[in-house]
C-alpha cells in the first residue's frame, strides 16, 4: 500500500500546505481511496502522480468545511471525465448524503456514474467491520471533536507465501485455474487422483499490514483501540503541547496527545499532519518543534508535508520517498 499525503494543514490552506485529504493507492488491484477531500483536492492529484480515474472509494472522517468542500467538485470532474464507469463508494457521517446532494442540486451537476454512499455511525458504535474483501477489511471508530467524526482503519490480510512454479512444473502439474488454488494454499486432486497440497508448494505465509487515519479528535481510547499494533498511524496535531488547553476546547490533538495514541496502541510509526498555519516556517514554533515534542514520547514519528509518499510494505517500517518534481 502507498500514502500519499494531498493535503496537511488544519483549517484553512497555506502556500506549502493545502487542506486535508490522504490518498491510499493499492497497486495490486489498481485502485485508489480517499480520505477526506478537502478544497482544491483535485487539483492536488494533477501535480501528483496518482491517477484520479482509479479512484474507487472515499471514507470521510466528519463534516467539517476543510474535510469535505472539495468533494462536489471533485465528483463533477469525473462525471465529465467519464472515467469512473463502476462507480464509486463514499463512506461518512450521516449528513454526507445531504451535504453532496444538496450541492449537486443547487448546481445543476448530474452525476452521469453510480454513487453509492455508505453511513458508518452504525459500523463504529458496534464496532463491525465496515468493508471486506479476501484481500482488505475496513474498520471504523468513533472519534472525540466537536461534530460526529470518525477513524479509519485499512487492513491488508496476510497472504499465502509465494507459489514456486518451477515446483509445480516438476511435479507435472499441468498450468490453468488449478495453480490458482494452490496458490492460495488449497489442496487440490488432479486428473490422475493425486492429491497435491498448495501450501507445499508456497513459501512462507507473507504478513498483512495496515493504515489508520485519525482525525479530527481530541486524545480518546477509541483511537487507541483502533490503532493497535498498526504498521502506520496518521493523526492529526493540529497544536503544540503548549497549546493543550486550546486543543482540549476545540476537540482537537496537540503533538504529545498524538505521539501518546501511538505509544499506548504499540503502532510502528507515527505521522503528524493537520498542522494548524500558526505553525508557518518562521514563526515561533514550526513543524520541526512539533515533532521533537512528540518524538519525546514516541521517537519513530515524522510529519507529513504535501505529496510525501510512504510505502507501508510490511514487516519493516514505511520508507519516506521524496515527490517528484
Amino acid at each position: 500500500m502507498q500514502v500519499t499525503f494531498l493535503g496537511t494543514s488544519s483549517g484553512v490552506p497555506t502556500r506549502a500546505r493545502n487542506v486535508s485529504a490522504v490518498a491510499l493507492r493499492l497497486p495490486q488491484r489498481a485502485e485508489l481511496w480517499l480520505f477526506d477531500c478537502g478544497e482544491g483536492t483535485q487539483h492536488q492529484f494533477l501535480r501528483s502522480d496518482l491517477r484520479v480515474s482509479q479512484l474507487r472509494r472515499v471514507f470521510v472522517t466528519h463534516m467539517h468545511g476543510d474535510h469535505v468542500f472539495g468533494l462536489p467538485g471533485l465528483l463533477a470532474s469525473l462525471g465529465l471525465a467519464g472515467s469512473c464507469g463502476d462507480g464509486l463508494d463514499l463512506y461518512g457521517p450521516d449528513r454526507l448524503r445531504d451535504f453532496l446532494e444538496g450541492a449537486l442540486h443547487a448546481s445543476s451537476t448530474r452525476i452521469g456514474y453510480p454513487m453509492r454512499i455508505h453511513r458508518v455511525k452504525e459500523a463504529a458504535q458496534r464496532g463491525t467491520v465496515l468493508l471486506d474483501d479476501d484481500d482488505i477489511s475496513v474498520r471504523c471508530a468513533p472519534l472525540t471533536h466537536r461534530v460526529p467524526a470518525y477513524g479509519y482503519r485499512v487492513e491488508r490480510k496476510p497472504r499465502p507465501g509465494r507459489f514456486d512454479v518451477e515446483k509445480a512444473r516438476e511435479l507435472g502439474i499441468p498450468p490453468g485455474p488449478v495453480y490458482a488454488e494452490l496458490k492460495a494454499g488449497r489442496t487440490v486432486t488432479l486428473d490422475d487422483g493425486r492429491i497435491i497440497r498448495g501450501e507445499a508448494l508456497c513459501g512462507p505465509p507473507r504478513p498483512g499490514c495496515s493504515v489508520v487515519y485519525c482525525t479530527d479528535t481530541v486524545f480518546c481510547e477509541a483511537a487507541v483501540e483502533l490503532a493497535r499494533s498498526a504498521d502506520l498511524l496518521i493523526h492529526e496535531s493540529t497544536f503544540s503541547h503548549g497549546e493543550a488547553e486550546m486543543a482540549i476546547q476545540r476537540q482537537h490533538s496537540t503533538s504529545t496527545m498524538a505521539a501518546q495514541t501511538a505509544l499506548e496502541a504499540g503502532v510502528k510509526q507515527l505521522v503528524l499532519t493537520h498542522l494548524s498555519p500558526r505553525y508557518l516556517p518562521g514563526n515561533p514554533m514550526t513543524p520541526d518543534d512539533l515533532v521533537a515534542e512528540a518524538r519525546a514520547i514516541f521517537p519513530a514519528t515524522i510529519v507529513a508535508r504535501d505529496f510525501l509518499s510512504l510505502e507501508v510494505v510490511p514487516p519493516e517500517p514505511a520508507v519516506a520517498t521524496e515527490p517528484s518534481a
